[in-house]
């Protein structure tokens, strides 16, 4: 992109930018997007036109809209909070097809498990491992289905639960680097998995008792490995298809935006893996109860990772 149409873009934005500080009114959620905002074209231009009176001009205004923010605030309070309730909500709403992506390879990934396993009885023990299949079936024999979750210390599982939960969505993530055919084959690989476990229960009988328990925590388990997938999907399509930008430029800002999806993520690991480890193993509870948390689960997720970042996006718009 010439350096000349880059300017005709974007000089009412700036100029926009300049009036809004010079009237000194503006307030800290719009510092934040102007701050992102020039940011990303600050590093456009100094990958493609460095040491121009352009990216200096650039970089003048970029360290003006920082002062403003971080002048007399609480520096981790003030970026804590910036990150949960702009930076994330705003790089999901940059990422809507990624995540669509993500969502679609999973759910291919479980209807192969479940065709698999119903064709093929040999399967689940395949996936799950003997070992699982012939320790759940005891527990079935036994009239207690979900017995693995009842047989470790409640604060052990929980660890070892939501440490796995993070390193499965990292690796989700971090395959992204293999290009988005590395994230589509971890995600294709846990949806078979999902969709295996969830049709061996079917075949026992079991759907409407056991996977309702399941679902207590999968609601927002699962949600969370497909949103890290499509940040790691976003990041290896940077690499894939920069577009107008120089390759590496946007490979780094990609992987930047999936970066901070990815560590947005970490406290519903943590609410997923309290909830298997502490609340999953009362299997007795009553339906209600069951579809309460279930609910209430889908609904925060669906709240944060679509109908905030939706509201995000058209306020960045609308102003900008």
């Amino acid at each position: 992109m010439k350096q000349a149409f880059f300017v005709k873009l974007n000089q009412d934005k700036w100029a926009g930018y300049e009036q809004q500080l010079d009237q000194g009114s503006t307030s800290a959620d719009d510092l934040a997007k102007m701050y992102v905002h020039l940011t990303e074209d600050l590093a456009f231009a100094k990958a493609k036109y460095p040491r121009t009176s352009l990216t200096a001009y650039l970089n003048k205004l970029s360290l003006k809209v920082h002062n403003l923010i971080y002048r007399n605030k609480p520096e981790n309070k003030g970026r804590l909070t910036r990150f949960w309730k702009f930076e994330v909500p705003y790089e999901m709403a940059m990422a809507g097809k990624p995540m669509l992506y993500a969502f679609l390879i999973m759910t291919v990934g479980v209807v192969v498990g479940i065709i698999s396993t119903a064709n093929d009885e040999t399967f689940a023990r395949l996936i799950l491992g003997d070992a699982y299949v012939d320790m759940t079936l005891e527990n079935i024999k036994k009239g207690d289905p979900m017995g693995v979750y009842g047989s470790m210390d409640q604060w052990s599982m929980f660890f070892m639960i939501t440490s796995n939960n993070i390193r499965v969505s990292f690796l989700a993530f971090v395959f992204g680097f293999l290009t988005s055919a590395g994230t589509g084959m971890i995600l294709f690989r846990n949806g078979i998995m999902l969709g295996v476990f969830n049709y061996f229960f079917v075949q026992q009988g079991l759907f409407d008792e056991t996977m309702l328990s399941v679902w207590v925590h999968g609601t927002i388990e699962i949600s969370a490995i497909v949103i890290a997938g499509g940040a790691g999907i976003k990041m290896g399509n940077g690499l894939l298809f920069p577009g107008s930008y120089p390759r590496a430029y946007a490979f780094k800002k990609a992987a930047k935006s999936g970066l901070k999806i990815v560590m947005g993520l970490v406290p519903f690991f943590i609410l997923a893996g309290f909830i298997e480890s502490f609340l999953t193993r009362y299997t007795q509870w009553p339906l209600a109860a069951k579809l309460a948390i279930i609910l209430g689960s889908f609904a925060l997720i669906v709240y944060y990772f679509i109908l905030l970042p939706i509201k995000t996006y058209r306020n960045v718009t609308t102003k900008n």
